[in-house]
C-alpha cells in the first residue's frame, strides 16, 4: 500500500469514528506499526485535519474538516474532471458552466503532482452539445430552489401559446436535448415539468412556498414515474 492510500484509508477510518478510537487499533486495522501510525497523525494533522487525542488516550477527527488534496483517490479525481467537464461543456447556464471551470481550476491546484498530471491528462473527455438556449437567466432558478420561494413564470407550451405559472421548483434536470425544470403548479394544482428553453420571462417573488423542497422531491418521486405534460 502507498502512504497516500495509507492515508487516505486512516481518514476515512477517523471519518467512520463518532467517538476517539486508540491508536494500537487504528495501527491493527491499518496493518502499520504504532510508531507509523503516529507520523501518519502527524502529517494528517499538518495537512489540516482537525485530529485531537493522545497516544494511549484515543483520536477523533472533529466534524468540518475541509480535506486536504491526498483525500482522492485515482479515480476519484477522474470522477471529479469528467463531471466538471461535462458541466462546463454542456450547460446552457453560463454562470454554472464558469463554476464547473473554476472548481475544476481549484481542485487541480492543490492536488499533489503525481494526481495533477494524472488529471491534465486525463482521457476522458466530452463532447460539447449544447442544449436549447435558454431565454431567462437560469441561475435565478437554481437560487430559487435553494431558497425554496416561489417563482412566476411564462412559459411556452409545444402548441406555441404562453401561460403564466407560479411554480414551486424543487429540481432541475439535465437532460441531452433539454433541461427540465421540476416544481408544484399553481394553476394546475398538481406537479408539472417546464423545459427551461420554453421559460420566456421568470419573475422570482422573494417568498417561500409552504412545503419543504425535500418532502415536494420524495412525493415526487413517488408519484411520478412518466411525467406530465406542462
Amino acid at each position: 500500500m502507498s502512504r497516500t492510500s495509507r492515508l487516505l484509508d486512516l481518514l476515512q477510518l477517523l471519518r467512520n469514528r463518532s467517538t476517539p478510537v486508540t491508536g494500537p487499533d487504528l495501527a491493527q486495522e491499518l496493518g502499520i506499526s504504532i510508531r507509523t501510525l503516529y507520523r501518519d497523525i502527524a502529517t494528517l494533522q499538518g495537512q489540516g485535519a482537525d485530529i485531537v487525542g493522545e497516544p494511549g488516550l484515543g483520536y477523533v477527527l472533529r466534524p468540518g474538516f475541509t480535506l486536504p488534496p491526498l483525500m482522492f483517490s485515482a479515480d476519484e479525481i477522474e470522477a471529479l474532471v469528467l463531471g466538471s467537464r461535462w458541466v462546463a461543456a454542456r450547460s446552457d447556464d453560463h454562470r454554472l458552466s464558469q463554476s464547473a471551470q473554476q472548481a475544476l481550476a481549484k481542485i487541480t491546484a492543490v492536488l499533489p503532482k503525481d494526481l495533477r498530471e494524472r488529471a491534465e491528462a486525463t482521457n476522458l473527455l466530452v463532447a460539447r452539445n449544447a442544449p436549447a438556449p435558454a431565454q431567462v437567466d437560469a441561475s435565478l432558478i437554481r437560487l430559487a430552489i435553494r431558497n425554496e420561494h416561489r417563482l412566476t413564470i411564462t412559459y411556452r407550451g409545444p402548441d406555441g401559446a404562453e401561460t403564466e405559472r407560479t411554480i414551486w421548483p424543487f429540481l432541475i434536470g439535465f437532460f441531452d436535448e433539454a433541461r427540465v425544470v421540476a416544481g408544484w403548479c399553481e394553476l394546475r394544482a398538481a406537479y408539472r415539468h417546464f423545459r427551461i428553453d420554453r421559460i420566456t420571462a421568470l419573475t422570482e417573488r422573494g417568498d417561500r412556498y409552504p412545503r419543504r423542497r425535500a418532502v415536494m422531491l420524495k412525493e415526487w418521486r413517488t408519484i411520478n414515474s412518466v411525467p406530465p405534460q406542462a
